[in-house]
């Protein structure tokens, strides 16, 4: 939380409403390859209706687990670094791998 660090010249520079957007756009990306790659339960008009929302799950998963992180380093820390940045990223890839690993 070094106001001359990595994490300070990160921090705050992606508006919310940006990060909404992209995360939106992760959810429906994944979604959307949850429907053509799926295997599992073929749904109304042939959709693969448990890839879509193992897929969503997934990426909202993911977003939860390090939002919680994130706020705990803040309020452990002070505030962010370029290791907590790298901690968040580890985070969210392991949670959404473990949501999709689940059956």
């Amino acid at each position: 939380a070094r106001p001359d660090g990595l994490g300070a010249a990160v921090a705050g520079t992606v508006p919310v409403r940006g990060a909404l957007l992209a995360a939106a756009a992760v959810t429906g990306a994944s979604a959307g390859a949850g429907a053509l790659f799926g295997t599992y339960g073929m749904g109304t008009y042939g959709v693969e209706t448990y890839g879509i929302v193992r897929g969503a799950v997934a990426v909202l998963a993911a977003c939860a687990a390090s939002e919680l992180l994130l706020r705990h380093c803040v309020r452990r820390f002070g505030g962010v670094t370029g290791d907590v940045f790298g901690g968040l990223a580890e985070t969210a890839a392991t949670t959404s791998l473990l949501v999709l690993a689940l059956n």
